[in-house]
Formats: structure tokens, sequence, C-alpha cells
């Protein structure tokens, strides 16, 4: 027989164990918090990389050694002047911080919506477009996506600083990126297999 009044027992309280194992969903609070503060340290971190590349752009030579140092950049000769390839490699620091501090977000913004609670963000005109159909599938998909790009960006830094790098690191990179890839692949493959079979079921009730 159907709940005459499905809204009513929806909102009805919940006992009291299954309500404490509910309740224990806000256990994963400090860590959203926790991603939220290194998500800061990243800012601080971007912000002392631009100052000291654009110091070097002015002529710092104390700037441009701590560039030089940060992306492990090493040289036959002493580097007196920025060269493009230092600036290339800060820049893609630069992005390699941005793409992180974005898979931040996605794990933040999306993991507290999907696992802990709604934040009511519909009609909010800053809401990010795909958090609008989030779910941990759609999440798993993007987060492999981001981590991809990621792994990109770190595997194209080492082939612009292949000099200062063993044949074992390049061949370790490399076979680590396509592994991601295969990964992400697998997992897209499988949410898509997932979808095709829930949709059936779906339309067959």
């Amino acid at each position: 027989m159907q709940d005459p009044n499905p809204l009513q027992s929806r909102g009805s309280p919940l006992r009291p164990l299954p309500g404490l194992i509910f309740a224990s969903r806000w256990l994963q609070l400090p860590l959203y918090l926790g991603l939220i503060a290194a998500q800061a340290v990243y800012v601080v971190h971007f912000l002392i990389e631009l100052w000291h590349l654009i110091e070097a752009a002015a002529g710092s030579g104390t700037a441009l050694q701590a560039l030089v140092t940060s992306i492990g950049y090493k040289a036959s000769a002493p580097i007196g002047s920025l060269n493009e390839t230092v600036i290339m490699l800060v820049v893609l620091a630069l992005i390699d911080v941005v793409m992180i501090s974005n898979l931040l977000i996605m794990v933040i913004v999306g993991g507290y919506e999907t696992f802990v609670s709604r934040m009511n963000l519909e009609g909010h005109p800053d809401q990010p477009e795909w958090l609008s159909h989030v779910n941990a599938s759609v999440l798993k998909v993007k987060l492999a996506t981001a981590i991809i790009g990621i792994s990109s960006i770190h595997l194209l830094k080492t082939f612009i600083n292949a000099d200062n790098y063993s044949d074992r690191v390049l061949i370790a990179q490399t076979a680590i990126h396509i592994a991601f890839l295969l990964s992400a692949m697998a997992i897209a493959f499988t949410d898509r297999i997932m979808a095709g079979v829930a949709a059936p079921d779906g339309r067959g009730h």
C-alpha cells in the first residue's frame, strides 16, 4: 500500500541510531576546512613565485636565484638573467598551482555537496556550471580529468628540463602519466556502462 503522505514520511525525524549514523557525515567537515587551508597555502606560494618572477624580470639576481632553485633548473653556465627556459618553467609551475587549486575546489565544493549537505546554490549567479549536475560518478570523472591535466604539466616541465633528469625518471614519469590516462578512461567507461544499465531500469519503472 502506497504511503498516503510521502512528504510527511520523508520529513519525519530519524530513529536515534540511523540519525547518529546519518549525522556522522559532518565528521568530514574538518577535512574540507583543512583543504581550504591548504588552498590558502597554495595561493601564498603562487603570489610569492609570481613576485619573484616580476622581480627577476626587473633585474633582481636574488629573485632569479630563488626561481632557479624552486624549479630545480641547473645550467652548465651560471644564469645571469632571466631566459626563456626559466620563464617557461616558472609559468608552468604557476599553471600547475592553478590546476591543483581547481582540483581542490572540485573536491571541496563537489564533495561537500555530494557527501555532506546541500549548499542550495540553485539559481545563484555564481554557481559553477558543473555543480548543477554533480554526483559521485561525475565527480570521479572530473577529478580524474584534472589529475591528467596536472600530470601533463609535470611531464612537460620534466621534458623541458630533461637535462637535469635521468632516463629512468623520464621513463617513470611517462609511464605514470599513461597509467593516469588509462585509469581515467577506465573510470569514464565504467561510468558510461553504469549509466546505460541504470537508464533502462528507470524507464521500466
